[in-house]
């Protein structure tokens, strides 16, 4: 029981994993979604080290094939300024894809963050349930009522993604962050 356990846990991991494989219009592999969260954390730790005024800042850091968003609050423009300097001068980062949203003041509540988790969750479920939007090819994130839509995605499932997301109660207002491969460009 003592193997099976873990061996059971490993193949889990690994089959919901190669669910993030992508599409074949534009493959998105297990490898790109791994890098994508190293260099979330990665990105956010070196804003942190880079001046101790961070130290009570909410930050969050998304990072989507290579769409870089800064959300949450910080305590001053200069703060919001160099944390996205910092996140456009790091390897594999490209610095026209840093998208900073940071705001300027106090770190949201708690509940506020709850409700946002939860109305990330509903425009997410909205999306998954969509079949003209593909909601595994959307990354979706909420901060202070606001919600983030990123992702690699046609125009048509750029516009469908934002009706979704409109329907959901407790939207206050959506960002779009798509990279269009239609056009080649970022929204």
């Amino acid at each position: 029981m003592k193997i099976i356990w873990p061996s059971t846990a490993l193949l889990t991991c690994l089959l919901l994993l190669s669910g993030c494989a992508g599409t074949p219009e534009r493959p998105r592999s297990t490898g790109a979604w791994i890098d994508d969260n190293i260099l979330e954390v990665t990105i956010e730790r070196e804003i942190r080290a880079s001046d101790e005024a961070y130290k009570g800042a909410h930050l969050v850091v998304v990072v989507y094939d290579g769409l870089v968003l800064l959300l949450g609050q910080v305590p001053s423009e200069q703060l919001k300024a160099q944390a996205a300097a910092v996140a456009a001068g790091m390897y594999k980062v490209d610095a026209a894809k840093v998208h900073n949203h940071l705001s300027v003041g106090g770190p949201i509540s708690m509940l506020a963050r709850t409700n946002d988790g939860l109305l990330t969750t509903k425009v997410k479920t909205r999306l998954l349930a969509s079949e003209a939007v593909r909601g595994l090819r959307v990354k979706v994130i909420s901060e202070n009522g606001v919600v983030y839509l990123l992702g690699a995605v046609t125009s048509e499932q750029a516009d469908a993604s934002v009706t979704e997301a409109q329907k959901a109660f407790g939207v206050q207002r959506i960002v779009k962050v798509f990279q269009l491969p239609d056009l080649g460009s970022d929204l």
